[in-house]
């Protein structure tokens, strides 16, 4: 998920490709076709974006004559999805003209040069007044102007199966209040049923993003106010003792075996797994994990599972000690924007606003279990009774932070990354493996771009 990571040759081929047939195709040049590059999932079953798109598509073509829209799946993981699309936007010829961003990458793909900014496009659009502040603030970079106009959020909490809990002597309303409260229930697991992963807090640079933001990200917001990131002083933070205290809960967890086999841990797949296998086959206790997952039980998901409403509970993951605001969560989330080289701005931004009527916005939220940044979204009955547990995400949007959207934390978040997957396996003690983060800090951002605690 890292773009400071190689990419691939096999990536850079399947790019030289795609990059070769749109350009014979022409569509390049072709002023009445707007191209919109989106990741498809590598699971086949998942055709989220397809479908919701294929209407998208039939609308803006009905009411643009002689307009027509190309889409243009990047079937891939998410590191390749950012690597492809950040190789097309380097040339007018094969970039698309809307892109789905992930809100993390925004600054350094502006940075770069890939993204055009849409304030004066915002300034004359009404709906977004209906958008929350923060989310407003994910798409905004560093320079002040707005690079995308987002299409939901996400927020994270604690999933766990009810009949295991009670198994283990838990509440069926289970409501940690502090850290020792969470791994307290997962010891109570392991001794009552064997066999079940009591606990899953992602780790490694195998699941990528989602090791940063759904687990040690998760902790490190717990133990005080700007933890990463200091933007009174515009530095990363270093030598915190908080970030040693969320490194040491991740270590307790595999020490303990508490958690997977660190090789399933750090296994690329992990996420689809929790997902697919543990939760649903009964192999896992509890998960900190995204808002999302219910949408892959639904019946038309990828993995249906009829009684996931009833057996899987929901908490709010705690602080660490369970000081104010007593819950932790951080939003993510991505944007569409307008690709810095499209040829048809204009066109572009008339797309956007077709993406975003009301009715188109609410159908996504509903289709793909996003948490809704327009207040009009938030309203609908049909987004609130979509997915049980959709309130209780919701709601926890008030208290959820977002990754910095900096140039630097793609490279910040590597460096996390590293330092869990140590202490996972064992190779480093949690100060060794935070002094060795520290370092790395200090590398990216240079001795003025980091500020100790």
């Amino acid at each position: 998920m890292r773009p400071t990571r190689l990419v691939p040759l096999v990536v850079l081929i399947v790019v030289a490709v795609l990059s070769g047939g749109l350009t014979g195709c022409g569509s390049g040049t072709d002023p009445d076709t707007l191209k919109v590059a989106y990741q498809r999932s590598t699971d086949n079953k998942v055709q989220i974006m397809d479908g919701w798109l294929a209407g998208i598509k039939k609308q803006f073509e009905r009411e643009h004559p002689g307009k027509k829209l190309r889409l243009i799946p990047i079937q891939a993981s998410l590191d390749d999805y950012y690597a492809k699309v950040q190789q097309m936007m380097r040339s007018p010829r094969t970039a698309p003209d809307v892109v789905h961003e992930d809100t993390f990458l925004i600054n350094s793909d502006i940075t770069s040069g890939y993204l055009r900014p849409l304030d004066d496009e915002l300034a004359g659009w009404k709906d977004w007044n209906r958008f929350a502040a923060t989310a407003k603030a994910a798409a905004r970079g560093t320079d002040g102007r707005t690079y995308g106009v987002p299409d939901g959020t996400d927020t994270r909490g604690l999933w766990f199966n009810k009949e295991i809990l009670a198994r283990a002597g838990l509440p069926a309303d289970w409501h940690p209040r502090t850290w020792d409260d969470v791994l307290d229930a997962a010891r109570a697991v392991k001794r009552a049923v064997p066999g079940v992963i009591p606990l899953n807090v992602y780790s490694g640079k195998g699941a990528g993003e989602a090791t940063s933001m759904q687990g040690f990200e998760m902790l490190l917001y717990g133990t005080g106010a700007d933890p990463l990131y200091a933007p009174a002083e515009k530095k990363w933070v270093t030598g915190s003792r908080g970030f040693r205290d969320a490194l040491a809960f991740v270590r307790t967890v595999y020490a303990e075996k508490l958690g997977p086999e660190p090789s399933d841990a750090l296994d690329p797949k992990v996420t689809d797994r929790v997902v697919g296998e543990w939760l649903p086959e009964g192999r896992l206790a509890i998960a900190l994990d995204g808002s999302w997952l219910g949408k892959f039980w639904q019946p038309n998901g990828s993995r249906p599972w009829p009684r996931w409403p009833q057996v899987m509970g929901r908490a709010a993951f705690p602080t660490q000690d369970g000081h104010a605001p007593g819950r932790v969560s951080l939003c993510g989330g991505w944007t569409w924007s307008i690709s810095a080289k499209s040829g048809k701005p204009g066109l572009a931004w008339q797309l956007i606003e077709t993406m975003q009527t009301p009715a188109n916005a609410t159908a996504w939220a509903v289709a793909d279990g996003q948490i809704a940044v327009r207040d009009d979204v938030a309203a609908d009955p049909a987004y609130r009774t979509a997915l049980p547990g959709t309130d209780f995400f919701t709601e926890l949007v008030q208290v959820s932070a977002y990754r910095p959207a900096l140039p630097a934390y793609p490279q910040v978040s590597h460096a996390i990354q590293e330092a869990t997957e140590s202490v996972t396996t064992g190779d480093a003690d949690p100060a060794t493996a935070a002094r060795r983060y520290d370092e790395r800090l200090a590398s990216i951002a240079g001795a003025s771009g980091v500020t100790r605690r």
